[in-house]
């Protein structure tokens, strides 16, 4: 039988451990204060630059690196402690 297994298609455990991944990661983020919270919002949900969010917040565009930054420090963090 020649049948091509398609790579996109996830197990029912690959999903499963996909939706605990997310839950954990939302859990993380809760933890975080409103700023960071704001920060990873603009950027990953609205999309917007590091230079638009330093636009937006009223601080330099290496502050706002420097925040993004460390909030992803925190967020491993708190993945690893989780």
């Amino acid at each position: 039988m020649d049948v091509l297994e398609d790579k996109r298609i996830q197990t029912p455990e690959e999903e499963l451990l996909e939706k605990e991944r997310k839950e954990r990661l939302a859990e993380a983020v809760e933890k975080l204060p409103e700023r960071e919270r704001l920060i990873l919002d603009l950027y990953y949900k609205e999309e917007l630059t590091l230079k638009e969010i330093a636009g937006v917040l009223g601080v330099s565009l290496s502050r706002v690196s420097q925040i993004h930054g460390k909030t992803l420090l925190k967020l491993r963090g708190y993945l690893k402690a989780m």
